[in-house]
């Protein structure tokens, strides 16, 4: 049994012997690289690749055993077998010596051809096989390493991006993607690029993909360029394409290894799908659960903000409610622990009781002591709520507040800005509650009503995002203006939802 062809680096100071050894080897069909010393066959090792080394171990500069010792200790040749061939007969402890600083095999004169050739090519052998596992073992982790990254997307564009950034990960080529279509609008590509960048682009162009694995002489994303495509499929209008040149699916461990891949990005497209789908019908339902429209109050102009979480957390509680009470305004703004659909019913349930509870009591603190029954009793560690309500005059501009552990209203005017001191417990626990508070606000003064989410910050006091929020509010600023400038400031990339409120008096 022979071996293919292997590139063979013979190191020999004297010209018969290395003349002898390099022929034999050229006969059995491998192309031999000749050195006269040690030094020469490192800077040799340091240009070339090479398959073998068969090392002299008396040579002029070094001994045979520092140059294995250095060619094990590189990282780049430390797989490369050495066969150490020495010229004059060694003591045992000499061969032991070869072996133990980095020798495959230590051969003594006189050595015939048959020895030598079968010591090569069992080093070989076991060489070529042990880089065929390693090569394995990298491309599977590759492979699992780009599987994770296609599971964890949690937009279609991120999706293509990570299963063409795999493929051309594993297959060590350029690559292309084509996602699923989505919202009726095309479908997702993308394309590796030389520096190692994924490009991503949309169109509707790609509607009849090819099945299977195949080879496409001019695919739509790189006219005039063969490429070797793999297609997985759900449905017709779900199915997930990737693309590599031909020359990369070579083997059937290529092509293995591009479907799997396929496969995976396909079964990811389709969690993503329906988690997308989920989370927009979640949000319709907290959406309807909040006031459709604010009433017109010329005497106290009012606007108010919804954003939901990122994209990849699940909806919450926050809420806003304003109901007329007569000639006066009840504003509440709150939040129901937690994110789930599960909060947000319950916080529909807490906006319909303040509503109903609000028809016999004007009294903020009562209205809150009724809602914390009611949670209480229904809700029990569920339903924990936080809640500002404030009952205004727009005529005088007095107000009654009363708190159930929310940020309390900043109140902005031209002669300073503060947080009202307006303190109590959260709802749904039992505890007593305080009174409410009897404020004034001035003519032209803007209170600001906001959910934790726009302050809160991870691993950052709430106090610290308070205090910047206090130095981002200027009275005399458009209300709407300010609610779209503190959500860009403060409202990127949150886990949390954001409720925010805003009003202010007429002059």
């Amino acid at each position: 049994m022979t071996t293919e062809s292997a590139h063979v680096l013979v190191v020999d100071d004297i010209e018969a012997s290395r003349y002898v050894r390099a022929s034999w080897l050229r006969r059995g069909g491998h192309r031999v690289t000749e050195a006269v010393t040690g030094g020469e066959a490192l800077d040799l090792l340091a240009e070339h690749d090479f398959d073998i080394v068969v090392l002299d171990v008396d040579l002029p500069d070094m001994s045979g055993f520092d140059v294995a010792e250095r060619v094990k200790g590189d990282p780049r040749t430390a797989a490369i077998p050495v066969v150490h061939v020495s010229a004059a007969f060694r003591e045992a402890e000499d061969r032991i010596t070869g072996l133990n600083r980095g020798a495959d095999a230590y051969l003594t004169e006189p050595v015939d051809a048959g020895e030598l050739m079968a010591t090569v090519e069992a080093a070989l052998r076991y060489y070529r096989a042990r880089a065929l596992a390693e090569r394995l073992a990298d491309r599977l982790a590759k492979l699992t390493a780009g599987t994770m990254a296609i599971n964890a997307a949690t937009r279609f564009d991120t999706l293509v991006a990570e299963a063409a950034r795999a493929a051309s990960t594993v297959l060590s080529s350029p690559a292309a993607a084509i996602g699923p279509t989505v919202d009726g609008g095309g479908r997702w590509f993308a394309r590796t690029s030389g520096d190692g960048e994924v490009a991503v682009g949309r169109g509707t162009e790609f509607e009849d993909l090819p099945t299977g694995v195949s080879v496409v002489a001019d695919p739509p994303w790189d006219p005039g360029t063969p490429a070797a495509v793999v297609v997985a499929r759900s449905a017709p209008k779900r199915a997930v394409l990737l693309a590599v040149p031909p020359a990369a699916v070579g083997t059937d461990e290529d092509r293995n290894l591009l479907v799997q891949l396929a496969q995976a990005t396909v079964l990811a497209a389709e969690g993503l799908r329906a988690y997308t789908e989920e989370h927009k019908l979640a949000l319709v339902l907290q959406r309807s659960l909040l006031p459709r429209e604010l009433p017109s109050v010329p005497a106290l102009p009012m606007t108010a903000r919804y954003v939901p979480a990122s994209a990849h957390a699940e909806i919450g509680g926050d809420f806003y409610e304003v109901t007329r009470l007569g000639d006066r305004l009840l504003i509440a703004i709150g939040d129901v622990c937690g994110h789930s659909i599960g909060a947000a019913t319950i916080m529909g349930e807490v906006r319909h009781a303040l509503r109903a509870y609000a028809v016999e009591e004007e009294d903020p603190a009562t209205i809150l002591r009724k809602l914390d029954a009611m949670l209480s009793r229904f809700h029990a560690i569920k339903g924990l709520t936080t809640m500002c309500l404030l009952l205004v005059d727009p005529a005088d501009g007095s107000a009654i507040v009363a708190n159930a552990g929310h940020i309390p209203p900043l109140v902005a005017h031209r002669t300073g800005s503060h947080y009202l001191e307006v303190r109590g417990p959260i709802l749904g626990i039992g505890l007593p509650r305080p009174p409410s508070t009897r404020v004034h606000l001035p003519p032209g003064a803007l209170v600001l009503l906001t959910t934790d989410g726009l302050v809160e910050r991870s691993g950052d006091d709430l106090d610290d995002g308070m205090s910047l929020l206090l130095d981002a509010v200027h009275p005399d600023t458009d209300m709407d203006v300010l609610c779209d400038t503190l959500l860009d400031r403060f409202g990127h990339n949150k886990k949390d939802d954001i409720a925010l409120f805003a009003f202010r008096l007429a002059t």
